[in-house]
């Protein structure tokens, strides 16, 4: 019984699927924070170069 409960806990320490799936969730969620502090980085100066022409010209009509 002992012999078989040893078995089972070294077959679980060498299974690494979950720290894959834990690495590629720890990828993901970096990228989502790199993702987001470039949008808002960028977003607002380039929403004056793209949408600040246009909307001079409406709002003078």
């Amino acid at each position: 019984m002992i012999g078989k409960l040893a078995g089972v806990a070294k077959s679980f320490a060498a299974d690494e699927n979950g720290a894959t799936v834990v690495e590629y969730g720890l990828i993901a969620g970096g990228l989502s924070i790199v993702i987001a502090i470039a949008v808002g980085l960028v977003g607002e100066p380039l929403r004056d170069v793209l949408y600040g022409p246009v909307a001079s010209a409406l709002s003078s009509e």
